[in-house]
């Protein structure tokens, strides 16, 4: 799957709060979403999810995170796998590759 970061901030609307983007994303990418984690950042809860781009490749690199013997990354294809949203409890919306 491509991602176009510029057509996706262009055709993205302004947000009022996290639930609000969030449910604009899973509408937009229903199969290719993924909560990762919540983080608070100087007092503001940050939602991070991945989209992911190429769905073996990132299952596979999960995968290996969970292992306990140390991973060895020979490329960059696992970092290509998914692009990181970051949606702040307010609406703030930042996405990157």
């Amino acid at each position: 799957m491509e991602l176009n970061l510029l057509e996706l901030y262009e055709e993205m609307p302004d947000f009022h709060n996290h639930n609000e983007a969030s449910l604009w994303f899973h509408k937009k990418f229903p199969n290719n979403i993924q909560f990762k984690e919540i983080d608070t950042i100087n007092g503001t809860k940050v939602y991070y999810y991945h989209i992911i781009k190429d769905r073996k490749t990132y299952e596979d690199y999960m995968h290996s995170l969970k292992e306990p013997l140390e991973q060895t990354i020979i490329s960059n294809e696992p970092f290509k796998s998914y692009s990181t949203v970051e949606i702040s409890e307010d609406g703030g919306v930042s996405v990157t590759e």
